[in-house]
């Protein structure tokens, strides 16, 4: 990997880890009405905000696991074949661990 399109990738990781730990911040700082009359309403949205924040936690492991990739040298290599991974694929999914092959099939 060229070091314009490590530095191009490790400026879009950056931007989406602090994104995401910005939206994890507000997150948890929700707070629900106890006293709120549909009790099941409030349950609902403590249910779909802890999914959410399942969902954005583990992308942000992901983003991280891929800073650190590219902190150690080995960024844009598949995990399975250790082949490049496609630039197009790292443009679309910068946290990318896998090849298209392998990535399809981990599904």
């Amino acid at each position: 990997m060229s070091e314009v399109t490590s530095i191009a990738a490790r400026a879009l990781l950056e931007a989406e880890r602090d994104a995401l730990q910005s939206e994890l911040k507000e997150l948890m700082g929700l707070d629900y009405d106890a006293n709120f009359a549909d009790s099941s309403q409030v349950t609902a949205e403590r249910g779909e905000t802890e999914r959410l924040t399942n969902t954005l936690q583990e992308t942000l492991d992901e983003v991280q696991h891929a800073l650190a990739k590219l902190d150690e040298g080995s960024y844009g290599r598949c995990e399975e074949c250790e082949e490049p991974i496609a630039a197009a694929r790292l443009e679309a999914m910068p946290a990318a661990r896998f090849c298209i092959t392998h990535a399809s099939a981990r599904r």
